[in-house]
């Protein structure tokens, strides 16, 4: 036991041995790899990745990095395989082996029979000279650097270069396959970019029932009452075609009471702004909350408005500040 140890210099060698390891994986990259990003690319169904311990962890991630960037890809362990999960491939797939030493029994006893399938095997290994590289298409060495365990056993810097390695071949598919923000925010649904990118204003707006609008013929009593009613700080004004027209505020209404006008002897449109700011339902949530907040005197309600104009909600600051744009 050696509790004096400098703690923080032992971290920051594991560090720098890590370091150095990623820097030489870059002279291990050859036409192999270009190779299996290639085969990768073209492939018609999915990818599978697997490895025991440690290496089977690394390609879990990996699986899931390049599901999330635009390569279908699964795990599957290879103990797993061997009673039946090799059942969920087929000769679209590709299988990308991973192992350190490349001598794993429980992976190297299912490659002869996904090799039967006809599925094309790709390996990452530290020893090309292996059973895994010898029953693989395509090798991608990763060259054997020095762990950062002080025996040169546990997995740590071959473990952080396979990573590496599987995080460049799911980005450079990626851009490829000409995968856009966009494209990305469908797969994150539940992420703020995500929503940022899909949420729309009618996903969000007060509507229907809900939605607080008059006709400009309503009473000054009507008005206030909705915009009561449906506390959202304001109601929209249309005319008998549903078009918009005009919008009260409760600031309208007590501008006009601070000035000790009898408001129920008033109309609408006297009252009203009749050249209000409005959104339409399919413009993005986001860049409406970034419009209302952005303004010189912010905006906290706007009419929404759909491609003829009419006025089908109402949409507040406070609800897209609550959807967590």
């Amino acid at each position: 036991m050696n509790a004096d140890i400098d703690i923080l210099s032992e971290i920051i060698k594991v560090i720098d041995i890590e370091i150095r390891g990623i820097q030489n994986l870059k002279n291990q990259v050859n036409v192999s790899f270009e190779k299996a990003v290639k085969e990768i690319y073209h492939c018609r169904g999915k990818v599978v990745l697997s490895g025991m311990g440690k290496s089977g962890i690394i390609a879990k991630k990996i699986a899931s990095t390049m599901s999330s960037i635009g390569t279908p890809a699964t795990f599957m362990h290879p103990a797993e395989g061997m009673h039946g999960d090799i059942g969920m491939m087929t000769a679209d797939d590709i299988f990308i082996a991973i192992g350190k030493s490349g001598e794993s029994s429980e992976l190297n006893s299912i490659l002869p029979v996904i090799r039967k399938i006809g599925i094309k095997i790709i390996a990452i290994t530290c020893n090309s000279k292996s059973t895994l590289a010898r029953l693989s298409d395509i090798v991608l060495d990763i060259g054997d650097s020095n762990e950062a365990c002080p025996f040169n056993m546990a997995p740590t810097t071959s473990s952080t270069a396979t990573l590496v390695i599987g995080d460049a071949i799911a980005v450079v598919l990626m851009r490829m396959r000409g995968f856009e923000l966009d494209d990305y925010a469908i797969l994150h649904p539940g992420g703020r970019l995500g929503r940022r990118l899909t949420m729309k204003v009618k996903d969000i707006m007060l509507k229907e029932y809900d939605n607080p609008v008059i006709n400009i013929s309503d009473s000054i009593k009507n008005c206030i009452m909705k915009i009561s009613e449906k506390q959202a700080g304001a109601v929209s004004v249309i005319a008998d075609n549903g078009k918009l027209i005009g919008l009260v505020t409760d600031y309208d209404i007590r501008k006009h009471l601070e000035k000790e006008e009898n408001i129920f002897t008033m109309t609408v449109s006297q009252i009203m702004n009749s050249n209000p700011i409005y959104v339409y339902e399919d413009d993005k949530a986001f860049e409406s909350l970034e419009f209302m907040q952005k303004r010189e005197r912010p905006i906290t309600v706007m009419p929404v408005i759909d491609s003829n104009n009419s006025v089908v909600g109402m949409l507040r600051l406070q609800d897209l500040v609550r959807a967590g744009l």
